[in-house]
């Protein structure tokens, strides 16, 4: 009957063959209630019932007598302990029978489906598992590279903090310096003009009491000459007279000026290497310098101390304001009181002090700094409360064999011609231009004037000078355009650059080495300076006619 109703069925003739089958996957089992107390005598059927998967509840269609009344405890008991039970009691049709198989194997194919949801849930769970260990993991590891670049990009802030604040740092300096030098150079040609103009009251004056005046002014104005030189060299923009210089020797010349400055409180020590450390520097900008840094030093050890100064060479290849190479080192060390870390960035500013009112100007240091960077290197400083301070300038390393550049000497000789010799005088400045025509028409020069480059040239299409006075800043072409243009025009001609202010570096370029005349001189540098170029001028025109 169920293999008509297309069920597969397997007569198990024993308990042993009827738990086979069920471990091989029956899906229902059709019991007569007459072989249950054999079945449960053993309880191995009760193991196996107990032993089914969460999934599993095996269905089972009892074969039942039909009773009168209910059936005994014990039965009873026995027919519910086989779980998933269908009871049909005899006789029975064969639609009945079949019906109860067909629902017997239905549910155990649901069972079996749920099977399969539930192995697929743990495959899911497993596979969930296993990516949610690789998410860890990766997260983990990203967590480390993230931490790791967030440390990366707090260590580049950090640098491009410092960098920025450096760049602002020079910025700043470089508009001080500029605001510094264009003040400076006016105000220089203001002091030419009024020293100028004293030595020319000093020659025009009867009475004997107008010269100790005289001489109080020109007093206070070398006083403004030597603060615009502070001011100038601070802003970069100082005519400076570089040679090769042999620093030890400058600093051993000097040795009695220190001590002389700093009093008898003070120790000077000079630590000088052995090497011959050489520099192209200004050595008269090189000794303001220092007695600008010992005199600080002095006032920062009013109990008296020790006064350090060093010097070395080294080889610099990382430095972040030097180019790569040889450099001699001067540092100037005191065992003072230091200076405050607040305070320490603010040291190389012009007019900066720590000093009471009236006790300094402020433009030490910041001469010391204008100075280095002026001659191509940089002044630093390091300092600490109660621990003193030290200052160190480098400047790039000269060959000792280098050829020197020096200044000619003054020959102070007027020429007995001088009525002769025609010069032409060209400066923007009216007040400054009008006092030195006066002094050389003085002297007895014959003497023209421009107020501009452009004038200047004109006035040499016009007439060939014996001697080109020119200023170096002037508002069309400055002095060393004028210079170059001139020696176009005229071939070579005698030329004196008079200026406070000079690209030292530009003139060379346009206009070689010509006579520098410093402003504000007097009226006996002025002479000097004329003559003794006229002088070579005539040696020079001798030596080519012989």
């Amino acid at each position: 009957m169920l293999q008509h109703q297309g069920i597969v069925a397997h007569v198990c003739p024993t308990e042993e063959d009827l738990l086979l089958a069920l471990d091989a996957g029956a899906a229902a089992a059709i019991l007569t209630e007459e072989t249950l107390p054999r079945l449960l005598a053993d309880d191995r059927l009760l193991a196996w019932l107990a032993a089914q998967p969460p999934w599993s509840d095996m269905p089972f269609v009892v074969l039942a007598t039909r009773r009168e009344g209910r059936r005994a405890e014990k039965d009873f008991r026995s027919l519910h302990s086989l779980g998933n039970l269908v009871l049909l009691e005899r006789p029975l049709n064969a639609e009945t029978l079949a019906s109860a198989a067909e629902s017997a194997v239905r549910a155990r194919r649901r069972q079996y489906a749920a099977r399969e949801h539930l192995e697929e849930l743990k495959r899911t769970r497993g596979e969930l598992q296993r990516l949610n260990g690789e998410l860890e993991d990766r997260i983990l590891q990203r967590t480390r590279e993230l931490a790791s670049a967030n440390d990366r990009l707090m260590k580049e802030i950090n640098e491009r903090e410092r960098a920025q604040a450096a760049l602002t740092q020079v910025q700043k300096m470089e508009a001080i310096g500029r605001l510094t030098g264009g003040i400076a150079h006016d105000f220089n040609n203001l002091l030419h003009v009024v020293n100028m103009n004293l030595e020319l009251v000093s020659l025009y004056a009867k009475e004997e009491k107008v010269k100790p005046v005289v001489e109080r002014a020109k007093s206070a104005a070398r006083r403004g000459a030597r603060l615009t030189n502070q001011l100038l060299s601070f802003a970069r923009s100082q005519s400076l007279l570089p040679k090769l210089t042999r620093v030890n020797q400058l600093l051993l010349g000097m040795k009695d000026l220190l001590e002389i400055s700093v009093g008898s409180g003070v120790e000077v020590e000079l630590d000088l290497c052995e090497e011959d450390a050489t520099a192209v520097f200004d050595p008269s900008q090189m000794e303001m310098a220092i007695l600008n840094m010992a005199v600080n030093s002095r006032d920062a050890m009013p109990e008296g101390g020790k006064l350090k100064i060093t010097t070395g060479t080294r080889f610099l290849d990382e430095d972040r304001d030097l180019p790569p190479g040889d450099y001699v080192l001067v540092s100037v060390s005191d065992s003072g009181s230091g200076i405050p870390a607040n305070v320490l960035p603010k040291v190389f500013d012009p007019f900066f002090t720590t000093k009471p009112l009236g006790r300094g100007t402020g433009l030490g240091l910041s001469q010391v700094y204008g100075f280095a960077r002026q001659s191509g290197g940089v002044a630093r400083i390091r300092s600490e409360e109660g621990k003193g301070t030290t200052v160190e300038m480098l400047f790039p390393e000269a060959d000792a064999e280098a050829e020197e550049q020096t200044v000619q000497k003054q020959q102070p000789a007027v020429p007995a011609l001088a009525g002769a010799c025609h010069i032409l005088v060209v400066e923007d400045d009216p007040d400054v231009r009008r006092v030195i025509v006066e002094c050389l028409s003085l002297i007895g020069y014959k003497v023209t004037e421009a107020a501009n480059g452009s004038e200047a040239l004109a006035s040499l299409a016009a007439v060939k000078p014996d001697l080109l006075v020119v200023d170096y800043a002037m508002p069309d072409m400055t002095g060393a355009e004028v210079i170059s243009e001139a020696r176009k025009m005229v071939g070579e001609l005698p030329v004196i650059l008079a200026t406070g202010y000079a690209d030292m570096a530009a003139v060379e370029r346009l206009a070689g080495k010509p006579k520098i005349l410093r402003k504000p001189f007097d009226i006996a540098a002025l002479g000097d300076a004329v003559a003794s170029v006229l002088e070579g001028a005539g040696e020079k025109a001798e030596a080519g006619s012989i």
